[in-house]
């Protein structure tokens, strides 16, 4: 067995369905159960027809509508009585936001769940009409139940035993089912959604509770790349990482999978595939517990743009304890979440994330420490090899020297696999595409570092 999940720009119209299924058949003798997301934007049209309902009192589903049975007649299927029994239902759910003038993370949850239970059924439907016997399923009829944090519910563990007892039986009766992603329910019925990398969790909590033999991942790219090819356009796809460095890749800006929807697989040791749907002859990249040997230094490098770093300074940390409990008490009241931390004897340095209002903070910091506030940072982080963490911190420290950027704070993570240090906002995609060259392209690094290196700070002219 093994779960194959899609994205919404590979189920995004009739064509890319079209594609879908193909690759799925060419999967059958291995037990597939499919796992999709909305098609296309339909997330964001939900959100936004919400918002209008609310505001401005206008319901309408006219876009998502027309997008949705249009596929359907371009796939030549019949009409579909529970898309537009859906679609009513929907129309009646704003109709009540308009009305009563109150849109809650519960109603929210609840608005932006029609977009993967719309696909699931006209994906079923079509590969039914293609002789796959597909079934589709929300993810609470398979075991997905969730407690009530609506917006970034998490899975109850019982879901663990629930999803195999539902699932297994259908695979050993030769049926495909076709599940939602990113939604649940909670233990009253309230429909939920799993937050952020939602689906690609779906997928890997039923690879995992099922023991299939691999969750695939399909995505619009070829798998985990070497950097943003956005910023360096020679990125090359990394063959095989690690779950801690996935993870780390994610959380410090690559966009491929989120960390915790790689939780259920690290418990089980479960592989995960990251395919390209656009591009299926590309190897993609496989993320696996651990490797017996390591090559490379570098596996990747990351950058996440407007950080803000905060200098807290101050003589009482000077063989206090206590002073770092009374910092992050702090942090915690304002429920502002920290990144990255580097202290030494007399101050401490934290990256936020720049959406924070810091005013209250500010204030209440003051009155144990100076405080100074900079926004408009980077964090460029390298994920690599922990046995050669000095020779990655010398050539990193040297690329940076060339091209003449200062570093500002770096702090090593816990799980030794990531070094990762601040620049300013401007300065971030020179800093990842030097340290690119320089790990990726050895032989031509000196050269071109050099080359493009500006005046290093305190040179004469």
């Amino acid at each position: 067995m093994i779960v194959m999940k899609f994205g919404g720009s590979s189920v995004a119209d009739a064509e890319r369905l079209r594609h879908v299924a193909s690759i799925v058949k060419t999967q059958l003798e291995r037990k597939p159960v499919l796992v999709l997301s909305a098609m296309g934007d339909t997330t964001d049209h939900l959100l936004e027809a919400g918002d209008e309902a609310f505001r401005n009192g206008k319901v309408s589903v006219d876009h998502i509508e027309k997008h949705h049975l249009t596929v359907i007649k371009n796939l030549k299927l019949p009409a579909q009585k529970d898309i537009k029994s859906m679609l009513e239902e929907l129309r009646s759910l704003l109709s009540g936001i308009s009305l009563i003038k109150e849109l809650t993370p519960r109603t929210r949850d609840y608005l932006v769940s029609f977009g993967e239970r719309l696909s699931v059924r006209i994906a079923a439907a079509y590969f039914a009409s293609q002789g796959i016997n597909a079934k589709a399923f929300d993810a609470w009829e398979l075991g997905f139940i969730s407690d009530s944090n609506f917006g970034s519910a998490e899975l109850i563990k019982e879901s663990w035993e629930l999803i195999p007892a539902k699932i297994l039986p259908l695979i050993k009766a030769g049926v495909l089912p076709v599940v939602t992603g990113f939604i649940a329910r909670d233990a009253q019925g309230n429909i939920t959604t799993l937050g952020r990398g939602g689906s690609d969790l779906s997928a890997t909590m039923i690879a995992a509770a099922c023991k299939a033999e691999e969750a695939q991942v399909w995505k619009d790219v070829d798998g985990i790349l070497t950097a943003d090819p956005r910023i360096v356009k020679k990125a090359k796809p990394v063959e095989t990482v690690t779950y801690e460095e996935a993870a780390e890749m994610a959380y410090f800006g690559a966009q491929v999978l989120h960390p915790r929807a790689m939780q259920p697989c690290m418990k089980t040791g479960t592989t995960v595939l990251v395919k390209n749907s656009y591009n299926i002859e590309a190897p993609g990249t496989r993320i696996i517990p651990s490797f017996e040997k390591r090559s490379v230094p570098v596996r990747a490098i990351t950058s996440r743009r407007n950080v803000t770093l905060v200098d807290i300074v101050s003589t009482r940390m000077l063989g206090q304890y206590g002073f770092l409990a009374e910092v992050f008490s702090t942090f915690a009241r304002y429920n502002i979440s920290v990144d990255m931390v580097a202290t030494s004897e007399v101050s401490i340095s934290i990256t936020l994330d720049a959406a924070y209002d810091l005013a209250g903070l500010k204030k209440d910091l003051a009155r144990i420490a100076s405080v100074d506030i900079k926004t408009g940072k980077a964090i460029v982080t390298i994920i690599g090899n922990v046995r050669r963490s000095s020779e990655i911190l010398a050539r990193a420290f040297r690329t940076c020297q060339l091209i003449g950027v200062p570093v500002q704070m770096i702090s090593q993570g816990a799980s030794k696999v990531n070094i990762s240090f601040i620049v300013d906002d401007s300065e971030a995609a020179e800093v990842v595409q030097a340290l690119h060259l320089d790990f990726f392209d050895t032989l031509n690094a000196d050269k071109k570092v050099v080359g493009q290196s500006r005046r290093a700070p305190g040179s004469k002219s």
